[in-house]
């Protein structure tokens, strides 16, 4: 039934503008009560939920490091570098294992405002899950950018299901 039918049932024709404005006044009440538990719930729907693994496997979080290999436009870490570095830095640390890739990296050079591409490697780690996980990646890090004059190391940690 619309409102019209229904305002003039109930509150009769005279008292039609007096029922609309008694909604509109509701609703706009309603709207500022919940707009706070709205907003306030809104981050928690955009957090990551965590990983639902099934029984063969286990959930765990999964670093992956990404390191450039240029410096000034020039290949700057060679294999045996990169070896070295490896054993130095990340093997102590994470001696349990972890996985080395090569890939190429895409970065725009603001400086230049040019796209340029780059030799890279990727060392992906599942996290053992220490309460010195995080310490232990940024210290290899910082041991990278410092030995190879890098102005970043790229960081990526996410939840996964793993079984080995």
């Amino acid at each position: 039934m619309a409102c019209d039918e229904q305002c003039n049932e109930i509150a009769g024709p005279r008292q039609r503008p007096k029922m609309h404005a008694a909604l509109r006044h509701a609703a706009i009440a309603a709207l500022l009560l919940l707009a706070p538990a709205v907003l306030l719930m809104a981050p928690a729907a955009m957090a990551i939920e965590p990983m639902a693994c099934d029984t063969t496997m286990k959930a765990q979080h999964v670093a992956q490091l990404l390191f450039g290999r240029n410096v000034a436009d020039q290949v700057r870490v060679t294999e045996a570098e990169w070896s070295d570095f490896v054993a130095r830095e990340v093997s102590p640390r994470f001696p349990d294992g972890f996985t080395v890739m090569d890939a190429t990296g895409q970065w725009r050079d603001s400086r230049r405002g040019t796209i340029v591409h780059e030799g890279s490697k990727l060392i992906e780690i599942v996290l053992p899950g220490r309460s010195d996980d995080k310490a232990r990646i940024d210290a290899i890090a910082e041991a990278y950018k410092g030995r190879f004059e890098q102005q970043s190391v790229g960081l990526i940690i996410g939840p996964a299901c793993v079984r080995f």
